[in-house]
C-alpha cells in the first residue's frame, strides 16, 4: 500500500480524487491544503501547509512516507503557479517521494502562443520544472467536464461554469461548424481513471481519458430532446472567436461576479478556438481507457438526462 497526497484535495477535482482514493484498497491518502475547510468532512487526514516553507512541506512528505503526490492546485495565477513550483521542489526533496502528477485537468496547451490563455504559463513552468527533477511525473488530459452539463441535479464537487450549452435557458453558442469532436469527462469517473494509473508500472505523458467523445451539435440535440424544446442557437465564427468574443448566454450574467466579463469572454473565446481546431478531439489509440477497459464511464446522454421534465 503506498501514501498519496493530493494537494488542495478539498475543493472541486481534488476532492473528488481523495473519495475514489479513499474507496480503494491499495492506497493511503492525506489531503494538503493551505486552509481547512470546515464545510467538508473528509475521511483522510488533512493537513495544512505553506507551500513557501519547502523544508517543512519536505518533513511532511516524508514523515507522512508520500510516495506520490497529486497536485489539483487550480493554477490561475503566478501565486497558484508558485505553489505548485514550491511543491515540486518539497517533492524532489523528500527521499520518499518517487511520483507527481501535475495540475491541469483538461485540454492540451496551445504551441501557438497566440492560442494560450494566460494562465497557462504556469502550468508550463511545472513541468519545466518536474523535467529538472529525479521525479517520474505526468499531467491529465481529459477535455472537458462533463458535470455542468448536468448540473444542479448530477452529483459534483465542481462550481457551475457555462460553456457554449445553457441548458437551463435553452440555448447554445457554438464554435465552428459544431461537428468537430468534442472530449468530455465526468469527474467521478476521471477520479476511476487516476486511481488506476497509480498502479502503472510506467507513466507517459500525457496521460488522456475521457467518459465520451461527440460532438457539440449532438450533444445540443440531446438537450433540446430532453427539455422537449428547440434552443436559441448562435453559431460563433473563427473571425469572431479570434477577436475574442462570444455569443453571450443567458447564464454567463451570474457568473460576472467572480469572473469579469471581458475575462470570461477571452478565455471562452481561447477555447471556443481549441473546438474548432480539433484539439479537444483526443486521441483514443493510447488512452488510459484503452488500458483499463473494465473502468465504465458516463456518457454526454446520461448526463444531460438529468435534466429530462425539468
Amino acid at each position: 500500500m503506498i501514501t498519496v497526497a493530493v494537494a488542495g484535495g478539498t475543493g472541486n477535482v481534488g476532492r473528488t480524487i481523495v473519495d475514489a482514493l479513499e474507496k480503494s484498497p491499495k492506497h493511503d491518502v492525506i489531503v494538503l491544503t493551505r486552509k481547512t475547510n470546515r464545510q467538508i468532512d473528509l475521511a483522510s487526514p488533512e493537513i495544512v501547509i505553506d507551500y513557501g516553507n519547502i523544508e517543512e512541506v519536505t518533513t511532511i512528505l516524508e514523515s507522512r512516507h508520500v510516495h506520490t503526490v497529486i497536485s489539483t492546485i487550480a493554477i490561475l495565477n503566478e501565486a497558484t503557479g508558485r505553489s505548485e513550483l514550491d511543491l515540486v521542489a518539497a517533492a524532489a526533496k523528500s527521499s520518499t517521494t518517487k511520483r507527481f502528477i501535475a495540475s491541469n485537468w483538461g485540454g492540451i496547451i496551445p504551441s501557438d502562443e497566440s492560442l494560450r490563455i494566460s494562465f497557462q504559463i504556469f502550468r508550463m513552468n511545472t513541468i519545466k520544472a518536474l523535467e529538472k527533477t529525479d521525479l517520474e511525473w505526468t499531467q491529465f488530459q481529459n477535455g472537458y467536464f462533463l458535470d455542468y452539463y448536468g448540473m444542479p441535479y448530477v452529483e459534483s464537487n465542481l462550481k457551475p461554469l457555462t460553456f457554449v450549452l445553457d441548458i437551463a435557458n435553452k440555448a447554445a453558442s457554438i464554435p465552428g461548424t459544431g461537428n468537430e469532436q468534442m472530449t468530455f469527462t465526468y469527474t467521478k469517473d476521471l477520479a476511476k481513471f487516476v486511481v488506476a494509473a497509480l498502479d502503472l508500472p510506467k507513466w507517459t505523458y500525457p496521460m488522456v481519458c475521457y467518459s465520451e467523445k461527440t460532438t457539440w451539435n449532438k450533444a445540443v440535440k440531446l438537450a433540446e430532446e430532453f427539455r422537449g424544446s428547440q434552443f436559441n442557437i448562435a453559431y460563433d465564427s473563427l473571425e469572431k472567436l479570434r477577436s475574442g468574443e462570444i455569443t453571450e448566454l443567458p447564464a454567463h450574467a451570474s457568473a460576472y461576479s467572480f469572473i469579469p466579463k471581458s475575462v470570461l469572454c477571452g478565455i471562452q473565446s481561447k477555447f471556443g478556438l481549441y473546438v474548432a481546431y480539433g484539439m479537444f478531439d483526443f486521441p483514443e489509440e493510447e488512452s488510459l481507457n484503452r488500458l483499463f477497459p473494465e473502468i465504465k464511464t458516463t456518457t454526454v446522454e446520461e448526463i444531460v438526462g438529468h435534466w429530462k421534465g425539468k
